[in-house]
């Protein structure tokens, strides 16, 4: 089932452009003053996030991760959630993104207490879309994964800053001192953001 919807708006598309042409003409990078792509995915709850809505009331977070039970993305998920507080400070939502499906999500969420958001990517869309998915040769045998990386997006819809192997020790307090710049310098500018996704004020 095909549950994600993904745009790139960032560059100009005639409608048959996709993903991997968006990725060719950035060179397969998101480098911080990229505009995010815009997606929808499902939650551990099988509800819809949209991030441009998301957006349009807070700075968000969002994480990339190999899989659920790997010791490192659980303590890094741990983490997270246990400063749900600083993030709130920052005006800033934490939302998690593997190939997990909602279902796993869910209980993974569950017997971790996790405070935020986990997302199913199941058909790797939106993986592909930040640059992040990546096929690994285990004996012989490709396998799908997502490499470990935040990106720190404002509400102005560009993205702030990347952090790739955010597994480092100090990363939690790297993506709050940006997260901090990042509220100190502007808050974000929805209409500029609105303005050159081709979206309607409210």
């Amino acid at each position: 089932m095909a549950w994600s919807t993904t745009e790139y708006r960032s560059i100009p598309q005639s409608p048959s452009l996709g993903v991997q042409s968006a990725l060719q003409a950035t060179g397969g990078m998101l480098v911080p003053g990229s505009l995010a792509p815009i997606f929808t995915l499902p939650d551990a709850d099988m509800c819809m996030f949209d991030l441009a809505d998301a957006i349009s009331r807070h700075n968000v977070v969002l994480y990339f991760y190999p899989r659920n039970g790997m010791p490192s993305c659980t303590r890094q998920a741990i983490q997270y959630s246990d400063n749900e507080s600083a993030f709130a400070d920052c005006d800033a939502v934490m939302v998690g993104v593997s190939l997990d499906s909602c279902q796993r999500h869910a209980a993974y969420r569950d017997a971790h207490g996790l405070a935020m958001q986990l997302l199913s990517d199941e058909e790797a869309e939106v993986c592909r879309l930040y640059g992040v998915f990546e096929q690994l040769d285990v004996g012989g045998v490709p396998r799908a994964s997502v490499q470990r990386a935040s990106f720190i997006i404002g509400r102005d819809g560009v993205i702030h800053d990347v952090f790739h192997d955010a597994g480092a020790q100090d990363h939690l307090a790297a993506v709050l001192q940006s997260l901090k710049e990042l509220t100190r310098s502007k808050h974000g500018d929805r209409q500029k953001y609105r303005r050159h996704a081709g979206l309607q004020s409210p």
